[in-house]
């Protein structure tokens, strides 16, 4: 078996090489891994730092800003693993958690799993954002009668296979509702594991905002009644 690790960045520069090293050191069960970055047209260092990271990871880059979606849509194109993780370059999310997400595929039990920042242990969770993603995930239980805590999370972990029934259209961060509804729509279930979560502010490059919240409201209706 060989894991995909996906990792969309925009921006990146202080963080970039951080999550390189962390994702190259961990061990996933002693598994092949490859490392896909997709650079979504950053205007910082980032892309000079990841030329110089030579053969340790395939480094794509989008002729413009099309969002974190597309660039996720990228890397699925030219992945080779039998699972793919999704991986942030913000240091918010933890590749030492890789191996509690991906023992419930490895045990046969699910061939998607989430993490969860709301179970695990976490900081600095924006309070605005936490209600607007309890809402969102709210709406995604009642509409497609499941039990998810954290619908947004950035940390989605899927097998090849299920990934190839799906056809993805959202380029930005509803990207992650889409994903979600898509998969509920098959009859999959989703497991969810414990995440540990170190949230960034504004001043430290997050780039989520309110009008990426109401896309992901809107993004709920229309693929649970309309696509």
């Amino acid at each position: 078996m060989k894991i995909s690790i996906l990792i969309p960045v925009f921006n990146e520069e202080e963080t970039m090489m951080q999550i390189l090293d962390k994702v190259s050191s961990v061990n996933i069960f002693h598994i092949k891994k490859e490392i896909i970055v997709i650079d979504d047209c950053s205007t910082d260092r980032t892309a000079q730092i990841l030329m110089k990271s030579g053969n340790k990871i395939k480094y794509l880059r989008n002729e413009k800003n099309r969002g974190k979606g597309y660039s996720v849509r990228r890397g699925i194109k030219v992945a080779t693993g039998d699972v793919m993780i999704m991986q942030d370059a913000d240091l918010e999310y933890d590749p030492n958690d890789y191996e509690k997400l991906l023992k419930p595929i490895f045990d046969g039990k699910a061939n998607v799993v989430f993490g969860s920042r709301f179970t695990g242990e976490h900081n600095n969770l924006f309070f605005t954002h936490f209600i607007a993603n309890k809402f969102i995930t709210f709406l995604i239980d009642v509409f497609f009668n499941t039990t998810l805590s954290d619908v947004e999370v950035g940390y989605k972990v899927f097998k090849k296979s299920l990934l190839d029934k799906i056809n993805l259209r959202e380029d930005r961060f509803s990207f992650e509702i889409e994903i979600t509804a898509k998969i509920l729509k098959l009859k999959e279930k989703i497991f969810e594991v414990p995440i540990s979560y170190t949230g960034r502010g504004y001043e430290e490059g997050k780039k989520i905002g309110w009008k990426d919240g109401l896309q992901a409201l809107w993004c709920v209706f229309k693929y649970r009644f309309f696509v």
